[in-house]
This record gives C-alpha cells, sequence and structure tokens, in this order.
C-alpha cells in the first residue's frame, strides 16, 4: 500500500484530523490505476469509523420543469437549449402529496421537491409552503427543498412551513463555473449556501463530476464546500443530455467516479456522502461499489429529467450489504 494511504489509515485509526490535505488529495488522485481498490479500501474504512449509521436515502420530484432562464451547460430543463426534456408548470399539493407517500412508503428517508428556474415566483412560493404544512401534517418524512437562489426572508418562510433542509449545488468549482454557466454569479450559490446555513437548514450541496473539470478543480470545489460548512454533498455525475453544451461528453470511467467519492469522504469524514444524479449511468453494474469508497447514502427513483434506479432494486442492494435500518 502506498505510503500516504497508510498514513491516512493512520489518522483514521487513531481518530486524528484532518485525515486528508487538499494538497494529498491531488497527490492520491493521481497515483496509479493499481492503487484504486487501496484507496477504495482507506475511504470504506473512514466512513466506517465516522459515519457508522445506517445508510440512508431520500428522493425528489421535479415540482416544476422546464423553460429555465439560466444556461447551465449540462441542463436539460435550460430555455437556451433544445432537448425533449419536459416542460410544466409547478404540480399541485395533492400531486406532491402522492410523491411524498410513496417515498415514504418505500422506507425512503427524505423527500427533496425541486423546481426548475433560478427562484420561483411569488405565487408558486406561496404555494409551496402551503403544500410542505399539508406534507408535514399527513406524511412522516424529511422534507427538503431545492429551490435555487434563496433570501433570509424566504429561507425563514420555509422553516416555518416544515422544511428541515435545503440543497443548492454549486456545481463545480469557481474556477471552472464561468465554463459552465455565464447568466448568474457564483457568489449568488455561495450566498444562498450561506444564507440557509443562517436560517438553520441542513445544507446539502456539492456538485456535477464529469463537467470537464480537472482534478485540482475538483479539490478547489471540496475546499470552498468545507469553508460554507455544509451537512451532506450529493455528488453527481455528468449523464449527457443531446441538445446540451455538454450533450457529447463522455462519461466518466467508473474507476475515476469511484476516486471522486472516496476523496470526497477523506476531505469531509464528518459529513454525509449521498450519490445522487448519473449513478446507474457512469457506475453500472458497479453501482454497490459506492459504499466500499466512502458514500453513507444515494438518491432512489426517478432524478428530474432522467431514470434513476428502482426502489426495489436499491432496498435490494442495502439488504445484502447490511447497510439499512427499517425507519421508525
Amino acid at each position: 500500500m502506498d505510503a500516504l494511504l497508510v498514513r491516512i489509515a493512520e489518522r483514521i485509526t487513531s481518530g486524528a484530523d484532518p485525515l486528508l490535505s487538499p494538497s494529498e488529495a491531488l497527490e492520491l488522485a493521481r497515483l496509479p490505476e493499481s492503487a484504486t481498490l487501496d484507496i477504495l479500501s482507506v475511504a470504506g474504512l473512514a466512513r466506517a469509523a465516522r459515519k457508522p449509521a445506517a445508510a440512508f436515502t431520500c428522493g425528489i420530484i421535479n415540482a416544476k420543469s422546464g423553460r429555465c432562464p439560466e444556461n447551465c451547460a449540462f441542463c436539460a430543463q435550460s430555455a437556451h437549449h433544445q432537448t425533449d426534456s419536459p416542460v410544466y408548470p409547478l404540480y399541485d399539493t395533492d400531486t406532491l402529496l402522492r410523491r411524498a407517500e410513496e417515498l415514504a412508503a418505500n422506507n425512503v428517508d427524505r423527500f427533496g421537491i425541486v423546481t426548475s428556474g433560478t427562484a420561483p415566483s411569488d405565487r408558486d412560493f406561496d404555494a409551496l409552503c402551503e403544500s410542505a404544512l399539508r406534507i408535514g401534517r399527513e406524511v412522516k418524512i424529511g422534507l427538503c427543498a431545492s429551490l435555487g437562489l434563496l433570501t433570509p426572508e424566504r429561507a425563514a418562510r420555509l422553516r416555518e412551513a416544515g422544511f428541515t433542509s435545503y440543497h443548492h449545488n454549486l456545481e463545480t468549482s469557481a474556477s471552472h463555473f464561468p465554463s459552465i454557466c455565464t447568466t448568474h454569479a457564483y457568489e449568488q450559490d455561495l450566498e444562498t449556501v450561506r444564507v440557509a446555513r443562517s436560517a438553520g437548514f441542513r445544507v446539502c450541496s456539492c456538485g456535477i463530476f464529469g463537467l470537464g473539470e480537472t482534478w485540482e478543480q475538483r479539490i478547489e470545489l471540496s475546499q470552498t464546500l468545507t469553508d460554507l460548512g455544509v451537512d451532506s454533498l450529493p455528488l453527481n455525475f455528468l449523464n449527457p443530455i443531446p441538445g446540451t453544451p455538454l450533450g457529447d461528453s463522455p462519461l466518466l470511467p467508473p474507476s475515476e467516479a469511484l476516486r471522486v467519492v472516496a476523496l470526497m469522504r477523506l476531505l469531509h469524514p464528518e459529513q454525509d456522502v449521498l450519490i445522487c444524479g448519473g449513478r446507474s449511468k457512469t457506475f453500472g453494474q458497479w453501482q454497490s461499489w459506492v459504499f466500499a469508497a466512502g458514500a453513507n447514502g444515494v438518491m432512489t427513483g426517478n432524478y428530474l429529467t432522467t431514470k434513476g434506479c428502482a426502489f426495489c432494486d436499491d432496498a435490494e442492494m442495502y439488504e445484502v450489504l447490511g447497510l439499512r435500518e427499517e425507519r421508525s
């Protein structure tokens, strides 16, 4: 085993921090392919030591789809791109409630309500708060909002409505962001995360890997997340959508994607590391290896505009790996 990995393993077993510095992360990322299994074993050790609780699941609903004014190069819902993505207005409360009930019936821990666009209109925002109040009364499931840019006033209202988590991805590092989106500033995303934290939300934020970023930029994103103090890192992997600027991009090889998971676990040993969009496309038959690489949760069911993994398949994977406890 490489000497760096031995040092990391010793830090894990002794309880020392940090497990991995940014410079060491870059060194680890550049180890030869023959070191991949050793990297995963050390990251898995970190998960077992620092996140020993049963792995969790979350599910989402694309509550309002399409016509987004932002020009994110990966996004099927951008009005700037020609895709086959569905376009529809905000779902009503009954539709959102049925999805929450479906997720709860499948032992999913958290329900994320996601809307397309920079931020909801006042009318849609009011409707979402009303829907959340009803879901909170009728379904036992954690509520997460993913509604774009956030103000302190809206954050307070979402908390009052029963949302306990706010999701807002940075997508990539500050240095790579201008290659991915030019319709809003990176600082606006950072401020949304800060607002959510100040409001008392559990904050879920990370990015998409496979956007043409370098390992240095992946580690840059990680350091930004550390500085922001996020609670959960949802790792997404590019699923190229025809009609978007990145539609012809190659998928990340599974071995490289697993290294991403491992580095994020070692750089964020106390946070949740959740595998989300692009899981089945990127990892294929190696999906269960994300837990060996340090993940402690997955997004189950469908994603925003693409198919995900069936509840029963994920439940079987959790049972086989001994990662799941029944929700109380």
